[in-house]
């Protein structure tokens, strides 16, 4: 929903010298803060750097450093719209050239991440320097599984993690997420969510990827799947129909990072048992709305996934992409209550979790088969496109 114009009153700076680069910091806990720090200082000219932060005793125990008020938001986990507000805001303030956003527990990166990230966006004609990030195998899924493989379909991108929690950002790229940003409500009604990677392509921005080795991802509050799931994937789910008539049209995927295939997991095989029993469970309970958004032949393929056992449980990454364009056009649809929509999806996304983890199990890289996955995803995009366009042509 559209609210009151946080940009329109940003004036440029009025008083303290411009800096080349604003750091803007999540809150943090003083130890994390002063290794963040440390690794900006030995990253960058002082002189050149501006800081600001929700600490706000920080400026009088770092006195060397420039360092302003950040407005403390309330997501402890992820970036939000209420973030690139106030780093474009900030910013426009100070007359900074660029802007380097880090998440919370972004004390694990090293020094050489924040340069790579912040050179791009300083000293290159990149308006967005998004990070890869070194993860264990079975971290982060519901990104491999879905945020990954739709964003790579549909806005022709290859970064690993388009959820992000550490962003260079050029002003342009700033701008354009801040002012994205006035669709919807303050805040304070609730954790709102932009996809940077969705607004540079569609503006026709330029994207950069960088490794950045390990990192420590905050967990939410409520780690609850129930809860967070619903709420990440609807959000992408309403960018993806927001930005409908650019991701239609045929991209060029660029050219793959990786020349030699990854290593296969060494990770301890998880208990996949109450996973495959979730999908089960569903599978007897959800068919009513399984069966006003899935097509016959998915319902099929569901059917025999629910007899296998749980060492053949392998769901093919054909069912698993033509399963998200499912509901992602139910979404947009408003088949049922989108509540009710996401909700019916968890117990599939754990079907492919198990699968996921039977597969890499059997020898196959994590890395390899998410790549087999986002493949299936671009390889049935004319569906998922013919579908949006005339979609009382498949009548379930």
């Amino acid at each position: 929903m559209a609210t009151v114009n946080p940009i329109s009153d940003i004036t440029p700076a009025s008083a303290p010298p411009g800096a080349g680069l604003l750091v803007l910091l999540a809150a943090m806990p003083p130890e994390q803060l002063e290794s963040v720090l440390a690794h900006l200082v030995a990253s960058f000219p002082e002189e050149d750097l501006l800081v600001a932060t929700p600490d706000e005793n920080a400026a009088d125990s770092y006195p060397d450093l420039r360092i302003v008020p950040a407005p403390a938001t309330k997501s402890s986990w992820e970036l939000t719209a209420a973030d690139f507000v106030n780093a474009y805001h900030l910013a426009g303030k100070n007359e900074a050239r660029a802007i380097l956003m880090l998440g919370p527990e972004s004390s694990s990166l090293g020094s050489p991440a924040l340069r790579d990230l912040a050179n791009a966006v300083i000293t290159s004609s990149t308006d967005l320097a998004i990070p890869c990030y070194d993860l264990p195998p079975h971290a982060a899924l519901v990104n491999s599984a879905i945020l990954y493989p739709l964003s790579r379909a549909l806005f022709a991108s290859r970064a690993r993690f388009p959820m992000a929690i550490d962003l260079g950002l050029s002003l342009r790229m700033a701008e354009r997420l801040a002012s994205a940003a006035q669709r919807f409500t303050p805040p304070s009604q609730g954790e709102v969510f932009l996809w940077p990677i969705n607004e540079a392509a569609v503006a026709g921005y330029a994207i950069d990827e960088f490794d950045v080795g390990p990192r420590v991802l905050p967990q939410p509050e409520d780690p609850n799947l129930n809860t967070i799931f619903p709420m990440v994937t609807g959000s992408l789910f309403a960018d993806i129909d927001a930005k409908a008539a650019f991701w239609q049209r045929p991209r060029l995927l660029p050219p793959a990072r990786y020349s030699t295939p990854p290593a296969p997991s060494t990770e301890a095989a998880r208990d996949i048992a109450p996973m495959i029993e979730a999908f089960r469970l569903a599978y007897d309970n959800l068919q009513e709305i399984w069966r006003l958004v899935l097509p016959p032949k998915s319902l099929l393929g569901l059917k025999r996934l629910s007899l296998a056992n749980a060492a053949a449980f392998h769901m093919p990454e054909s069912l698993w992409a033509r399963i998200v364009f499912d509901f992602l056009l139910a979404y947009r649809l408003r088949t049922i209550n989108r509540g009710h929509l996401l909700g019916a999806l968890i117990p599939l996304y754990l079907a492919w979790v198990a699968s996921h983890i039977n597969i890499t199990a059997s020898g196959t890289s994590p890395a390899r088969h998410i790549e087999a996955v986002a493949a299936a995803f671009e390889a049935d995009k004319p569906y998922l496109v013919s579908r949006w366009r005339w979609p009382d042509r498949f009548n379930p």
